[in-house]
């Protein structure tokens, strides 16, 4: 065995310096941003790179499943997520991120500030503050700016809005990703209260090219009002197979399919990825 050694300790320099090539090469700047609606079963999980890879996380699902998809869309051994959103205190938004904050770099969380007596809620604060993750509460006016062309506009809730009283659904955040002439708007569970207002803010300027239905296209969401203001080309489901909800409900299918959106459903498709320059959009 001992004069194998210098062979061994060779093929090991070797079998490194790949390592780091294929890392560098995969983090290497684009113009190109990526986002992926993953497949984590009932719940919600996005992903989002932009073209000089500044990296949001956009809930966790309801349990480990995301550890997994995010395998899948970071490079290897890389452990780097910027920006952790949590768009309210849901289980089958927040229980994946406890594990995710653990285990990645995480520089920032971000929240509504709904109140939850839920454990893994609990838990989770509790790891952001030991881990020194700076906190901060999602207010309608504070834009993420990624620094490439790519912004993350938060819509609600409020500012100066006490969300005491709240139910978590109607303190969900809702923000907008705009990259060039292509947008994103990411809903969270909000549902008709919430997109009341905004259409009563925003009206128009709710429009994108891609919406995630609120609320795992449960009829709670995605009212006729909010639905023609927003005139999504594609509209995603993030939904678990055969679920005991019954989402998305029929109804809100219809009402997609009347104005002529493309429907996809991580249940039946898996998980979803968009890439765009800004021009064009084009699922991976």
């Amino acid at each position: 065995m001992k004069r194998y050694w210098k062979e061994i300790i060779l093929l090991v320099l070797v079998f490194s310096n790949i390592l780091v090539w294929s890392v560098l090469h995969q983090n290497k700047l684009t113009d190109t941003l990526t986002v992926s609606f993953l497949d984590i079963g009932q719940g919600d999980a996005i992903f989002i790179d932009s073209p000089q890879h500044g990296r949001v996380l956009i809930d966790g699902g309801k349990n480990r499943k995301v550890l997994s998809e995010l395998t899948k869309v970071l490079p290897f051994g890389d452990k780097r997520i910027d920006i952790v959103i949590a768009t309210h205190p849901d289980l089958d938004h927040i229980r994946g991120l406890p594990e995710v904050v653990d285990r990645y770099d995480v520089s920032i969380f971000l929240e509504s500030g709904v109140p939850s007596n839920n454990s893994t809620y609990e838990e989770l604060l509790k790891m952001v503050s030991d881990k020194n993750i700076s906190k901060l509460l999602a207010r309608r006016g504070m834009i993420i700016n990624f620094g490439d062309g790519a912004k993350l506009y938060i819509l609600y809730p409020l500012p100066n809005t006490d969300l005491k009283n709240f139910d978590p659904n109607d303190a969900s955040i809702v923000a907008k990703l705009v990259y060039g002439k292509e947008s994103f708007l990411l809903t969270g569970d909000a549902e008709i209260k919430t997109e009341n207002a905004l259409v009563h803010i925003d009206g128009s300027k709710l429009k994108s090219d891609v919406l995630k239905a609120g609320h795992h296209g449960s009829k709670t969401s995605s009212s006729l009002p909010f639905v023609e203001q927003v005139l999504p080309v594609t509209t995603i489901i993030s939904a678990g197979l055969n679920n005991s909800y019954g989402h998305p409900h029929q109804e809100v299918l219809d009402r997609f399919n009347e104005i002529g959106s493309t429907i996809l459903n991580t249940a039946l498709v898996g998980s979803i990825t968009f890439k765009t320059d800004g021009e064009d959009l084009r699922l991976k």
